[in-house]
């Protein structure tokens, strides 16, 4: 189950000048997944540390809701919801501002405001953005966010966390009109899944 948290926190997540330049890049960036009906979106996760894997994610301020192969999360603010296909379970939890610090893609497209020093180059047709954290207890020990130049899209997010490197490949990113109750699980939906509450 970490692995998709991990992968969740690392979704949506999303110029050789100076750090002035690289924040209004990645506010840019952060304006496009923070549009206020949401958005859609299709990843792509490389990593020796978490597996490989793909799905789509939507994100709402600061709900998400995730598909992979292997399971579907659900968070509507509050309350999460992690269906495991493979054994048919539903954990339910209230995740801690610590918690949703790693998993929310809401709050990881804004982790660059706060603790990360940040130096920034043009690449072909992107912004390839350098973070690497003041403090280096933090769990993120280095990363870059590729940022389309025309769109302001973040198109790759290349994170170092326990001296590996995971890569995520973001396509199709669309803004959306979704509905609060895509971000809320439904048992109806799934009348046999053993339920686990862990508030």
């Amino acid at each position: 189950m970490k692995k998709h948290f991990a992968l969740i926190m690392m979704l949506l997540l999303c110029v050789g000048v100076h750090a002035e330049s690289a924040k209004r890049i990645l506010d840019k960036a952060a304006a496009t997944v923070s549009n206020p009906g949401g958005v859609r979106a299709h990843f792509q996760m490389i990593s020796k540390q978490f597996g490989n894997t793909n799905g789509e994610i939507a994100i709402k301020g600061k709900k998400f809701h995730a598909t992979t192969p292997d399971a579907t999360i659900w968070f509507d603010g509050k309350t999460q919801w992690t269906y495991m296909k493979g054994n048919d379970e539903v954990n339910i939890s209230n995740p801690t501002e610590a918690q949703l610090q790693a998993i929310n893609p809401y709050n990881f497209i804004n982790i660059y405001k706060k603790g990360y020093k940040l130096s920034s180059k043009k690449v072909e047709n992107s912004y390839e953005v350098h973070l690497i954290p003041t403090d280096k207890s933090r769990k993120i020990q280095e990363m870059y966010i590729i940022v389309d130049s025309s769109s302001y899209r973040p198109t790759h997010v290349k994170m170092k966390q326990k001296d590996k490197w995971s890569t995520i490949i973001i396509s199709q990113l669309t803004t959306a009109s979704l509905s609060d109750n895509l971000f809320q699980f439904n048992s109806k939906d799934f009348p046999k899944a053993e339920i686990i509450d862990l508030r």
